[in-house]
């Protein structure tokens, strides 16, 4: 009997050693938030200026070839800034759409717009929060208001994982992608194949 009961309890040990660590990768996420705060999404054929203040000064430049630079970096820093100035919103949002969560328990609020920068598309979501989970990524659906795993599997773009379940967050899509085809933003659960939030993205007009 005590033999018994000994290998009782040392199951019970190797259960626990062995679902802790399970146990607390699928739990804490709901308890703790990942903040992000990135900033606006720029284009990647910013002009790079000759010499900013702070820059290191190569050798054998004399003091009037440095001030020379200065200016010229002065000049085209401030050429730039009149045609995009700091802070300005990129070219122009392709399409947007508001978060709401799944269900009563899946929450998520904010924005998701699809900004063009550069030529390039860029997603990115603003004033965002979603309920935390396991291994969350960041996917487009062509389904316009996924609720379940089947309505995800009519046809989806997965992006990324998603980097934070609060706060501002750029991601880049593919060059080919098509918003007429891929019509929701969808944050998804890929252990459990569940959906936290979705955003319709309407086009701009």
């Amino acid at each position: 009997m005590r033999r018994l009961l000994r290998r009782y309890w040392w199951a019970v040990a190797v259960l626990v050693v062995l679902g802790a660590p399970i146990a607390w990768y699928l739990g804490s996420p709901l308890f703790i938030n990942r903040i992000v705060d990135e900033p606006f999404p720029t284009s990647t054929g910013a002009p790079a200026f000759p010499m900013s203040a702070g820059a290191t000064i190569p050798e054998g430049m004399t003091q009037q070839q440095v001030e020379e630079r200065m200016k010229e970096a002065s000049k085209a820093q401030t050429a730039a800034e009149e045609v995009m100035p700091v802070g300005a919103v990129p070219e122009r949002f392709v399409a947007r759409g508001t978060f709401a969560g799944a269900d009563d328990f899946h929450k998520g609020e904010g924005t998701a717009t699809v900004y063009r920068v550069g030529g390039d598309l860029t997603l990115r979501f603003e004033s965002f929060k979603v309920t935390n989970g396991p291994d969350l990524h960041v996917i487009l659906t062509k389904h316009t208001a996924p609720r379940t795993r089947a309505d995800v599997m009519q046809g989806y773009l997965e992006l990324a994982a998603l980097k934070g379940n609060v706060g501002s967050q750029n991601y880049p899509l593919p060059k080919d992608t098509s918003l007429t085809e891929y019509r929701a933003v969808v944050i998804y659960c890929r252990p459990f194949h569940v959906v936290f939030a979705t955003a319709p993205l309407k086009a701009s007009e």
